[in-house]
Protein backbone atom coordinates (compact mmCIF):
# COMPACT_ATOMS: atom_id res chain seq x y z
CA UNK A 1 0.00 0.00 0.00
CA UNK A 2 1.40 3.23 -0.72
CA UNK A 3 2.61 5.72 2.01
CA UNK A 4 -0.28 7.93 3.34
CA UNK A 5 1.66 9.63 6.00
CA UNK A 6 1.97 13.10 4.07
CA UNK A 7 0.00 15.46 2.94
CA UNK A 8 0.85 14.55 -0.66
CA UNK A 9 -0.06 11.25 -0.04
CA UNK A 10 -3.24 12.25 0.84
CA UNK A 11 -4.00 14.41 -2.16
CA UNK A 12 -2.98 11.62 -4.23
CA UNK A 13 -5.25 9.51 -2.42
CA UNK A 14 -8.23 11.98 -3.20
CA UNK A 15 -7.60 11.47 -6.63
CA UNK A 16 -7.22 8.05 -7.28
CA UNK A 17 -10.37 7.62 -4.88
CA UNK A 18 -12.34 10.28 -7.07
CA UNK A 19 -11.11 8.65 -10.64
CA UNK A 20 -12.29 5.17 -9.43
CA UNK A 21 -15.81 6.69 -8.58
CA UNK A 22 -16.53 8.67 -11.68
CA UNK A 23 -17.38 5.17 -13.54
CA UNK A 24 -18.87 3.11 -10.20
CA UNK A 25 -22.71 2.13 -10.21
CA UNK A 26 -24.68 -0.52 -9.10
CA UNK A 27 -22.75 -3.26 -6.63
CA UNK A 28 -19.73 -1.25 -7.72
CA UNK A 29 -20.96 1.70 -5.64
CA UNK A 30 -20.73 -0.11 -2.65
CA UNK A 31 -17.43 -2.06 -3.24
CA UNK A 32 -16.13 1.83 -3.50
CA UNK A 33 -17.67 2.99 -0.25
CA UNK A 34 -16.12 -0.05 1.66
CA UNK A 35 -12.82 0.48 -0.37
CA UNK A 36 -12.23 3.70 1.07
CA UNK A 37 -14.45 5.15 4.15
CA UNK A 38 -15.22 1.42 5.42
CA UNK A 39 -14.27 0.00 8.74
CA UNK A 40 -11.25 -0.90 7.41
CA UNK A 41 -11.23 1.09 4.00
CA UNK A 42 -7.99 2.91 3.23
CA UNK A 43 -8.96 6.38 4.55
CA UNK A 44 -10.28 5.07 7.75
CA UNK A 45 -6.69 3.14 8.63
CA UNK A 46 -5.22 6.58 7.65
CA UNK A 47 -7.19 8.30 10.54
CA UNK A 48 -6.23 5.29 12.79
CA UNK A 49 -2.32 5.88 12.08
CA UNK A 50 -2.73 9.74 13.13
CA UNK A 51 -2.43 8.79 16.99
CA UNK A 52 1.48 7.42 15.92
CA UNK A 53 2.75 10.40 14.11
CA UNK A 54 4.89 13.45 16.31
CA UNK A 55 2.41 15.65 17.43
CA UNK A 56 4.33 18.62 15.72
CA UNK A 57 2.66 16.62 12.62
CA UNK A 58 -0.37 15.33 13.97
CA UNK A 59 -2.99 18.07 14.25
CA UNK A 60 -2.00 19.70 10.29
CA UNK A 61 -2.22 16.15 9.21
CA UNK A 62 -5.35 15.15 11.33
CA UNK A 63 -6.85 18.02 9.64
CA UNK A 64 -6.34 17.32 5.79
CA UNK A 65 -7.32 13.51 6.58
CA UNK A 66 -10.85 14.66 8.10
CA UNK A 67 -11.20 17.59 5.17
CA UNK A 68 -10.36 14.44 2.72
CA UNK A 69 -13.24 12.17 4.46
CA UNK A 70 -15.62 15.18 3.95
CA UNK A 71 -15.31 15.14 0.67
CA UNK A 72 -15.34 11.70 -0.50
CA UNK A 73 -18.36 10.75 1.46
CA UNK A 74 -20.28 14.19 0.10
CA UNK A 75 -18.85 12.32 -3.42
CA UNK A 76 -20.51 9.12 -2.88
CA UNK A 77 -23.58 10.70 -1.96
CA UNK A 78 -23.86 12.86 -5.07
CA UNK A 79 -22.67 9.60 -7.07
CA UNK A 80 -25.59 7.46 -5.53
CA UNK A 81 -27.99 9.75 -6.17
CA UNK A 82 -26.70 10.64 -9.67
CA UNK A 83 -26.81 6.90 -10.79
CA UNK A 84 -29.65 5.39 -8.06
CA UNK A 85 -32.35 4.12 -8.99
CA UNK A 86 -35.05 6.67 -10.44
CA UNK A 87 -38.89 7.24 -9.30
CA UNK A 88 -39.72 5.18 -12.70
CA UNK A 89 -38.09 2.19 -12.06
CA UNK A 90 -39.82 1.70 -9.24
CA UNK A 91 -42.99 1.93 -11.03
CA UNK A 92 -44.05 5.38 -9.03
CA UNK A 93 -45.73 7.63 -11.36
CA UNK A 94 -44.65 11.32 -10.47
CA UNK A 95 -46.70 13.41 -12.86
CA UNK A 96 -49.98 11.93 -10.82
CA UNK A 97 -52.17 14.46 -8.86
CA UNK A 98 -51.58 14.10 -4.90
CA UNK A 99 -54.20 12.14 -2.62
CA UNK A 100 -55.95 15.46 -0.95
CA UNK A 101 -55.62 14.59 2.80
CA UNK A 102 -59.11 14.37 5.54
CA UNK A 103 -59.22 18.26 6.25
CA UNK A 104 -61.53 18.78 9.88
CA UNK A 105 -64.13 20.58 10.43
CA UNK A 106 -66.26 21.94 12.75
CA UNK A 107 -68.89 20.18 14.70
CA UNK A 108 -72.54 20.98 13.48
CA UNK A 109 -73.41 22.01 17.45
CA UNK A 110 -70.28 23.80 17.16
CA UNK A 111 -70.90 25.90 14.12
CA UNK A 112 -74.56 26.74 15.18
CA UNK A 113 -73.46 28.16 18.43
CA UNK A 114 -71.03 30.29 16.31
CA UNK A 115 -73.66 31.15 13.54
CA UNK A 116 -76.04 32.36 16.71
CA UNK A 117 -73.20 34.28 18.77
CA UNK A 118 -72.59 36.18 15.23
CA UNK A 119 -76.54 37.06 14.62
CA UNK A 120 -76.30 38.25 18.22
CA UNK A 121 -72.95 40.28 18.09
CA UNK A 122 -74.17 41.85 15.30
CA UNK A 123 -77.43 43.26 17.22
CA UNK A 124 -75.27 44.32 19.90
CA UNK A 125 -74.57 41.48 22.58
CA UNK A 126 -71.60 40.60 23.89
CA UNK A 127 -70.78 37.17 24.45
CA UNK A 128 -69.63 35.80 28.11
CA UNK A 129 -69.39 32.62 29.43
CA UNK A 130 -70.11 30.86 32.65
CA UNK A 131 -69.11 27.74 34.78
CA UNK A 132 -70.82 24.59 34.02
CA UNK A 133 -70.99 23.66 37.84
CA UNK A 134 -73.14 25.81 39.22
CA UNK A 135 -74.83 27.05 42.90
CA UNK A 136 -78.38 26.55 44.09
CA UNK A 137 -78.39 30.05 43.96
CA UNK A 138 -77.64 31.81 40.95
CA UNK A 139 -79.66 28.00 38.93
CA UNK A 140 -82.42 28.79 40.75
CA UNK A 141 -83.26 31.01 43.89
CA UNK A 142 -81.39 34.70 41.97
CA UNK A 143 -83.70 34.00 39.43
CA UNK A 144 -87.04 33.92 41.45
CA UNK A 145 -87.52 30.30 42.16
CA UNK A 146 -86.95 29.90 45.68
CA UNK A 147 -86.94 27.10 47.89
CA UNK A 148 -89.52 24.58 47.88
CA UNK A 149 -91.05 26.75 45.07
CA UNK A 150 -93.32 23.91 42.50
CA UNK A 151 -91.28 26.03 38.99
CA UNK A 152 -88.16 23.60 40.52
CA UNK A 153 -89.69 20.74 39.43
CA UNK A 154 -89.46 21.66 35.74
CA UNK A 155 -85.83 20.84 35.99
CA UNK A 156 -84.73 17.69 36.34
CA UNK A 157 -81.37 18.61 38.22
CA UNK A 158 -78.30 16.68 38.41
CA UNK A 159 -77.06 17.48 42.02
CA UNK A 160 -73.02 17.22 43.08
CA UNK A 161 -72.88 15.01 45.64
CA UNK A 162 -72.02 17.87 48.40
CA UNK A 163 -74.45 19.63 50.74
CA UNK A 164 -74.37 22.57 53.40
CA UNK A 165 -74.24 22.84 57.16
CA UNK A 166 -78.36 21.98 56.83
CA UNK A 167 -78.17 18.49 54.81
CA UNK A 168 -79.44 20.64 51.48
CA UNK A 169 -77.43 19.95 48.22
CA UNK A 170 -76.41 23.62 46.85
CA UNK A 171 -73.92 22.53 43.98
CA UNK A 172 -75.42 21.14 40.63
CA UNK A 173 -74.61 20.91 36.74
CA UNK A 174 -76.28 23.86 35.56
CA UNK A 175 -80.00 23.22 34.19
CA UNK A 176 -79.80 25.84 31.51
CA UNK A 177 -77.66 28.94 31.15
CA UNK A 178 -79.82 31.44 32.76
CA UNK A 179 -77.75 31.79 35.98
CA UNK A 180 -75.36 34.02 34.33
CA UNK A 181 -78.53 37.03 34.06
CA UNK A 182 -77.63 37.20 37.99
CA UNK A 183 -74.14 36.54 37.81
CA UNK A 184 -73.22 39.00 34.98
CA UNK A 185 -75.90 42.20 36.32
CA UNK A 186 -74.19 41.49 40.06
CA UNK A 187 -71.00 42.69 38.88
CA UNK A 188 -72.19 45.07 35.71
CA UNK A 189 -73.77 48.58 35.58
CA UNK A 190 -76.42 49.16 33.46
CA UNK A 191 -77.10 49.15 30.12
CA UNK A 192 -76.73 45.13 30.03
CA UNK A 193 -76.79 43.53 26.37
CA UNK A 194 -75.16 40.11 26.50
CA UNK A 195 -75.13 36.63 25.08
CA UNK A 196 -74.50 33.48 27.05
CA UNK A 197 -73.65 29.99 25.16
CA UNK A 198 -72.54 26.91 26.97
CA UNK A 199 -73.32 23.46 27.71
CA UNK A 200 -76.55 22.25 30.01
CA UNK A 201 -77.72 19.18 31.81
CA UNK A 202 -80.64 17.85 32.79
CA UNK A 203 -81.80 14.42 34.38
CA UNK A 204 -84.18 12.94 31.92
CA UNK A 205 -85.08 10.10 29.54
CA UNK A 206 -83.21 10.58 26.13
CA UNK A 207 -85.32 10.40 22.86
CA UNK A 208 -84.96 11.80 19.07
CA UNK A 209 -85.90 14.76 20.82
CA UNK A 210 -84.11 15.16 24.06
CA UNK A 211 -80.53 14.64 25.41
CA UNK A 212 -79.66 14.73 29.29
CA UNK A 213 -76.61 17.07 28.21
CA UNK A 214 -77.19 19.81 25.16
CA UNK A 215 -77.02 23.67 24.54
CA UNK A 216 -77.79 26.74 24.78
CA UNK A 217 -77.62 30.60 24.27
CA UNK A 218 -79.41 33.03 27.18
CA UNK A 219 -79.39 36.53 25.31
CA UNK A 220 -80.19 39.45 28.54
CA UNK A 221 -81.16 43.16 27.70
CA UNK A 222 -81.39 45.65 30.46
CA UNK A 223 -81.61 49.64 30.39
CA UNK A 224 -83.95 52.27 30.96
CA UNK A 225 -87.11 51.77 29.02
CA UNK A 226 -86.81 48.62 27.00
CA UNK A 227 -90.13 47.46 26.02
CA UNK A 228 -91.72 44.29 24.50
CA UNK A 229 -91.60 45.88 21.16
CA UNK A 230 -88.11 45.61 21.60
CA UNK A 231 -87.96 42.45 22.56
CA UNK A 232 -90.39 41.04 19.79
CA UNK A 233 -88.11 43.22 17.05
CA UNK A 234 -84.64 41.28 18.30
CA UNK A 235 -86.42 38.00 18.07
CA UNK A 236 -87.56 38.47 14.92
CA UNK A 237 -84.18 39.86 13.46
CA UNK A 238 -82.78 36.68 14.99
CA UNK A 239 -84.97 34.16 13.44
CA UNK A 240 -84.34 36.23 10.03
CA UNK A 241 -80.60 36.06 10.08
CA UNK A 242 -80.66 32.21 11.55
CA UNK A 243 -83.27 30.61 9.12
CA UNK A 244 -83.72 33.36 6.05
CA UNK A 245 -85.15 36.57 5.30
CA UNK A 246 -89.31 35.28 4.47
CA UNK A 247 -89.27 33.73 8.06
CA UNK A 248 -92.15 34.28 10.30
CA UNK A 249 -92.63 34.34 14.04
CA UNK A 250 -95.29 34.03 16.54
CA UNK A 251 -95.36 34.69 20.19
CA UNK A 252 -97.51 32.80 22.65
CA UNK A 253 -97.77 33.38 26.31
CA UNK A 254 -95.64 30.81 28.90
CA UNK A 255 -94.55 30.77 31.59
CA UNK A 256 -91.20 31.09 33.26
CA UNK A 257 -90.71 32.55 36.51
CA UNK A 258 -87.72 34.88 36.12
CA UNK A 259 -89.67 36.46 33.31
CA UNK A 260 -92.95 38.27 33.31
CA UNK A 261 -94.88 38.57 30.99
CA UNK A 262 -93.46 35.37 29.45
CA UNK A 263 -93.91 33.68 25.88
CA UNK A 264 -92.56 31.17 23.59
CA UNK A 265 -91.61 32.16 20.09
CA UNK A 266 -92.53 29.96 16.64
CA UNK A 267 -91.36 30.02 13.35
CA UNK A 268 -92.85 29.00 10.40
CA UNK A 269 -91.32 26.00 9.03
CA UNK A 270 -92.55 23.28 6.46
CA UNK A 271 -95.78 24.70 6.83
CA UNK A 272 -95.95 24.01 10.40
CA UNK A 273 -95.41 26.22 13.86
CA UNK A 274 -92.60 25.12 15.42
CA UNK A 275 -90.85 26.51 18.83
CA UNK A 276 -87.49 27.45 18.63
CA UNK A 277 -86.98 29.40 22.46
CA UNK A 278 -88.64 30.88 25.35
CA UNK A 279 -88.36 34.79 26.39
CA UNK A 280 -90.24 37.19 28.45
CA UNK A 281 -89.70 41.03 30.12
CA UNK A 282 -87.07 40.34 32.71
CA UNK A 283 -89.16 39.95 36.40
CA UNK A 284 -88.77 42.76 38.70
CA UNK A 285 -87.65 40.50 41.25
CA UNK A 286 -84.83 39.56 39.34
CA UNK A 287 -83.72 43.42 38.83
CA UNK A 288 -84.51 43.72 42.36
CA UNK A 289 -82.39 41.02 43.80
CA UNK A 290 -79.01 41.94 41.93
CA UNK A 291 -79.50 45.65 43.08
CA UNK A 292 -81.02 47.20 39.94
CA UNK A 293 -84.19 49.46 40.42
CA UNK A 294 -87.20 47.89 38.76
CA UNK A 295 -89.13 51.01 38.93
CA UNK A 296 -86.01 52.58 36.45
CA UNK A 297 -84.90 49.91 34.51
CA UNK A 298 -86.45 46.87 32.44
CA UNK A 299 -85.23 44.33 30.27
CA UNK A 300 -85.80 40.95 28.19
CA UNK A 301 -84.41 37.75 28.63
CA UNK A 302 -84.70 35.00 25.66
CA UNK A 303 -83.04 31.59 25.87
CA UNK A 304 -82.98 29.24 23.02
CA UNK A 305 -81.48 24.88 22.39
CA UNK A 306 -78.89 24.74 20.15
CA UNK A 307 -79.56 21.17 18.87
CA UNK A 308 -82.86 22.21 18.50
CA UNK A 309 -81.90 25.02 15.92
CA UNK A 310 -79.56 22.42 14.39
CA UNK A 311 -81.98 19.71 13.48
CA UNK A 312 -83.87 22.15 12.21
CA UNK A 313 -81.48 23.87 9.88
CA UNK A 314 -79.88 20.08 8.72
CA UNK A 315 -82.87 18.73 8.55
CA UNK A 316 -81.58 16.01 11.17
CA UNK A 317 -83.80 13.59 13.29
CA UNK A 318 -82.55 12.51 16.00
CA UNK A 319 -80.79 14.51 18.22
CA UNK A 320 -78.76 11.95 20.05
CA UNK A 321 -76.48 11.73 16.46
CA UNK A 322 -74.31 14.87 18.03
CA UNK A 323 -73.08 13.34 20.64
CA UNK A 324 -72.48 9.30 19.05
CA UNK A 325 -68.85 10.49 17.73
CA UNK A 326 -69.94 8.62 14.33
CA UNK A 327 -68.01 10.13 11.31
CA UNK A 328 -70.43 8.79 8.98
CA UNK A 329 -72.83 11.47 10.50
CA UNK A 330 -70.39 14.17 11.19
CA UNK A 331 -69.12 14.15 7.60
CA UNK A 332 -72.18 15.45 6.55
CA UNK A 333 -71.17 18.59 7.72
Amino acid sequence: MPDTTTIESLEALRLEALRELESASGEALEVWRSKYLGRKGRLTQVLRGIVGMPPDERRSFGAAANTLKEVLENAFADRAAAVGPKPADTGLDVTLPGRRPLQGRLHPVTQTVRDIAEALTAMGFQIVEGPEVEHDYYNFTALNIPPDHPARDMWDTLWVDRVDAEGNPRILLRTHTSPMQARVMEKTKPPVRVAVPGRCYRYEATDATHEWHFHQVEGLAVAEGITFAELKGTLYEFARRIFGPERKVRFRCDYFPFVEPGVDMAIDWKGEWLEIMGAGMVHPRVLAGVGYDPEKFTGFAFGMGVERIALLRHGIDDIRHFAANDLRFLSQF
